[in-house]
């Protein structure tokens, strides 16, 4: 199936969300098309693949760490991952569960607030460089998606993984070169999982993050 034609019915069955939880990503994807028509939220041409390239592709992250409640989303943009873990964490009923979602870009977070409004999403949207943040919160897991090479995310999730959080890296097909480039700066353990949306994509679980 194409992701031009992978829609609603198709990520419920592939997710098993609620009627609920699906109408707060409806919520999530008529806001982003309506703000999308004055304000570049996300590139114009992924709108019509909500469903496939942005929904369920955040929601894979939750399902890697599911009983994970505290959640911190670097460089959220348009709130990719980091609405969709909210969205996971109402559905399962996580007690304390919330996600910190930080953008250095004011109109991506006020519209993320938005979509936290409108939802009742148990998340916090912060217009904020990520290198900004003092004191760094202790978390359970820190990701970020599209953000920067590996070698300088690392450089951002190190305070949060220092913490204890484990680090959910969602990367393209340059993965591979991408851990051998940040390994001249830095020691971690790492897990590559695969992508549900994409044969050549990973996730990278890292833990034990250490500048060399």
């Amino acid at each position: 199936m194409s992701e031009m034609n992978y829609g609603p019915e198709q990520f419920q069955a592939e997710t098993g969300v609620s009627r609920e939880t699906l109408e707060r990503f409806e919520t999530w994807r008529r806001l982003l098309e309506e703000t999308s028509a004055h304000t570049n939220l996300v590139g114009r041409g992924t709108l019509a693949e909500f469903w496939h390239r942005h929904a369920l592709d955040s929601w894979q992250v939750l399902e890697l760490l599911p009983e994970a409640a505290r959640w911190a989303d670097l460089g959220a943009g348009a709130g990719f991952p980091g609405l969709a873990i909210a969205f996971g964490l109402m559905e399962r009923g996580v007690e304390a569960g919330h996600v910190l979602m930080v953008d250095s870009v004011d109109k991506k977070m006020a519209f993320v607030n938005q979509v936290i409004k409108e939802t009742k999403a148990p998340a916090i949207a912060r217009a904020d460089r990520v290198e900004s943040i003092h004191p760094v919160p202790e978390m359970d897991v820190v990701t970020a998606r599209a953000m920067a090479p590996l070698g300088k995310l690392l450089g951002y999730v190190h305070p949060f993984v220092e913490k204890g959080a484990v680090a959910l890296l969602p990367k393209g097909a340059r993965y591979n070169e991408e851990l051998t480039e940040a390994r001249k700066s830095w020691t971690f353990e790492v897990e590559v999982l695969p992508s549900r949306t994409s044969p050549e994509a990973a996730i990278l679980k890292i833990r034990g993050l250490a500048r060399v």
